[in-house]
């Protein structure tokens, strides 16, 4: 059992020696590529994906995009951006802009995530590689130009809303006048006449029948309290019906 292990060992180990030699062997008769730089610098070109160094892109009137949001100041992990900006006020209107974008080359990690979180596409990574310099301090760059201001965005036009065609029925069909507003107080008036009527006509069904089980308990307070409140609630609905019947009246007169 222990020389079968051993034997697979060294079968695998020799298997593995020979793959890798195998690639060395390949790649000895693979042709050789020198690139001379720096004598080939205006010739040499690198891939356009390569991220070399953060810039912000101006247009022809010193413009840019950057609105001076911050967003890719927190999402960067090493804290290389510094964004500055000040509240302006512009058209009445209080407006964030930017004052200077701060970007430290030497802390950068190209991990693009400035760059993914930007809403506005402010900034990009150029594929520049000669970035070498005598000290840190030159790694700091500000990358909005001096008197850079950020672009007018144009106001959407608004699409023209076409004319409704005129149809054959609203030519021909007459429009009923409205209403006045004096049938319509007076409807209403008439529904709360017969609600208050009916209430009263509610009320007066109870007092009676509160009354007569008072007089068929004279001893009995309690009864005797009850069928009064009963008859004073009666009495109260009955005049508040009344008074709007004759609100009624002098609304149909």
């Amino acid at each position: 059992m222990e020389n079968k292990s051993y034997f697979s060992g060294l079968f695998s180990g020799i298997k593995s020696l020979c793959t890798g030699l195998k690639v060395t062997g390949r790649e000895l008769f693979t042709k050789k590529v020198t690139e001379r730089y720096p004598e080939n610098r205006k010739n040499n070109t690198v891939s356009e994906r390569f991220r070399g160094v953060l810039a912000m892109p101006h247009n022809e009137n010193n413009e840019h995009k950057c609105v001076g949001c911050g967003i890719c100041e927190m999402n960067c992990p090493n804290g290389t951006i510094k964004v500055e900006s000040e509240m302006v006020e512009v058209d009445g209107k209080k407006k964030k802009q930017l004052v200077r974008y701060i970007y430290d080359h030497g802390s950068c990690i190209y991990c693009m995530l400035c760059t993914r979180s930007c809403p506005h596409g402010a900034i990009t990574f150029q594929p520049e590689f000669e970035s070498a310099v005598f000290s840190r301090e030159a790694l700091v760059k500000q990358l909005n130009k001096p008197g850079s201001k950020c672009a007018e965005k144009p106001a959407p036009a608004r699409p023209a809303v076409a004319p409704k065609p005129a149809t054959t029925a609203d030519v021909t069909t007459p429009v009923a006048p409205a209403a006045p507003e004096s049938d319509d107080k007076v409807a209403k008036l008439v529904a709360a006449a017969k609600k208050a009527a009916d209430n009263a006509a509610a009320a007066k069904v109870a007092a009676e029948e509160a009354a007569a089980k008072a007089a068929a308990a004279p001893e009995d307070a309690d009864l005797k309290a009850a069928a009064d409140e009963a008859a004073a609630k009666a009495a109260k609905l009955a005049i508040v019906a009344d008074n709007v019947a004759k609100k009624v009246a002098e609304a149909q007169a």
